[in-house]
């Protein structure tokens, strides 16, 4: 390579680096606003959105946001029990959870079964929801993972979990503990009982999918062991 190609390429290769650098930095200070910050809407809302309105221009998703004092202890509980057992005392990721989910689905994929099982913690749920999508791929795993360690850097776990009960998908169109609360029981998330508690958290996997079937057997099934396990559960004060 000719030196003035080698100039090229390295003034190239600065540029993107820089780029990169200037956006990351973005999303830390977009993060640094969001611990302070409530989102009135997040990426996975507006997708979801989009895709309604493809068949019914009218419709509209449903969502409100609730302080964290406002939401049930059995749901805090219920959400840590079904989602992230470890979420109090892990930096965000937990990598040995990946590994397996990864061995599972591969499994499955060879058995033709379309069953899968996500290793990603309250945190990189977090992440996917406030700043990316719902899109499957290596390089938005990738960015995943680096917004999970700056939120787990800059917020409270008190503060993680605050955000994740009020921006997580609970059905169809239903966004947040209080819509859930509301659509599902007609009641609000501070009143929750540990059952119903337990239903919505076993929901969270597959939301849409319940909101359309209701409590199949299944799901039953895992509510139940999601509120024997209740009992044990820290969570932030």
């Amino acid at each position: 390579m000719s030196r003035p190609s080698r100039k090229i390429a390295t003034t190239v290769l600065l540029t993107v680096l820089c780029a990169a650098f200037l956006y990351q930095a973005s999303l830390l200070g977009m993060v640094v606003w969001f611990n302070f910050r409530n989102p009135s809407n997040t990426p996975v809302m507006q997708d979801t959105l989009n895709a309604l309105r493809a068949d019914n221009p009218e419709a509209q998703l449903t969502y409100e946001w609730v302080p964290y004092e406002r939401i049930s202890l059995n749901l805090k509980r219920a959400v840590i029990a079904s989602e992230d057992s470890g979420f109090m005392d892990h930096d965000g990721v937990e990598w040995d959870a990946i590994r397996k989910a990864w061995r599972y689905n591969q499994r499955q994929a060879d058995l033709g079964r379309s069953r899968r099982r996500g290793g990603s913690t309250i945190t990189q749920q977090l992440a996917k929801n406030l700043f990316l999508s719902n899109s499957r791929n290596y390089l938005r795993k990738g960015q995943e993972l680096i917004l999970t360690y700056m939120i787990e850097a800059v917020m409270s776990k008190r503060r993680i979990l605050e955000l994740y009960l009020n921006v997580a998908q609970w059905g169809t169109a239903t966004f947040g503990a209080q819509a859930a609360a509301r659509h599902y029981f007609r009641t609000d998330a501070a009143r929750l009982s540990s059952g119903q508690a337990a239903q919505l958290a076993a929901m969270l996997p597959n939301p849409a999918y319940y909101d359309r079937h209701g409590a199949t057997a299944y799901l039953r099934s895992h509510a139940g062991t999601v509120r024997a396990r209740m009992p044990q559960v820290a969570v932030p004060r």
